[in-house]
């Protein structure tokens, strides 16, 4: 399977993404907030430095409920400024 590159747009929203999250966790551990979201602190840092960013929604959503942030804040903070 040829996964299709992505485009500047999903970058940038990854970037935002990783940042967001990685204010939200503060000073917690990568591995604690991954622990609790059940995912491996190595899929947590690659979502933080936008090398994975078109995480799984449901990975994305375990994330949001140990960070204590709603799917509306997600939206608002990741989606580009004119972007349908």
């Amino acid at each position: 399977m040829v996964r299709t590159p992505l485009t500047p747009e999903e970058r940038e929203r990854g970037e935002r993404l990783g940042l967001l999250l990685r204010e939200a966790r503060g000073e917690r551990s990568m591995v604690e907030i991954a622990a609790a979201a059940g995912l491996s602190a190595e899929t947590l840092r690659k979502i933080e430095t936008g090398r994975a960013p078109t995480p799984a929604f449901f990975t994305v959503a375990a994330l949001a409920g140990v960070l204590g942030l709603s799917m509306d804040e997600l939206v608002v903070h990741c989606t580009l400024v004119g972007t349908p």
